[in-house]
């Protein structure tokens, strides 16, 4: 999928719209990049001189490439929203110009509520992981 086609399943917009492309993998996981440009809005003040993508960010790009893996539920009026972060570890860096890997998977949920992981990685090291848990709120069934 590329970014126009994302829209169709995220509500989420520019500025905000942290994943380029994403597809979903035979095992039933997903897989996202996003290309840090440099001039993203997260990046004006952290920190001068030195930029770096906030560990709040990559847990933001984590949750929104798992979306993709509910392409079926994600309809019109339907908001994807944090309930939990666990076991998530920092390890390296991200900084512009980093073509950012982010895979996830479903390990556990019931509708509306979803328990997942996430590996977040650039040029094959290791960034970011853990698991996180979201709900699908509001929209029809």
């Amino acid at each position: 999928m590329n970014r126009e086609e994302i829209k169709q399943i995220l509500p989420h917009r520019e500025p905000m719209l942290l994943v380029d492309e994403a597809e979903l993998n035979e095992d039933g996981s997903a897989t996202a990049y996003y290309r840090v440009r440099g001039d993203e809005f997260f990046l004006q003040g952290h920190f001068p001189g030195n930029p770096i993508v906030p560990g709040v960010i990559q847990c933001e790009m984590m949750a929104q490439s798992a979306c993709v893996l509910f392409k079926d539920r994600m309809k019109a009026g339907v908001t994807p929203v944090y309930t939990g972060l666990d076991k998530i570890r920092f390890r390296n860096m991200i900084k512009p110009g980093d073509l950012v890997k982010i895979d996830t998977k479903i390990l556990n949920g019931c509708h509306p509520l979803y328990l997942l992981h996430g590996e977040v990685s650039v040029d094959g090291k290791r960034c970011m992981g853990g698991d996180f848990s979201f709900a699908l709120m509001g929209g029809k069934e």
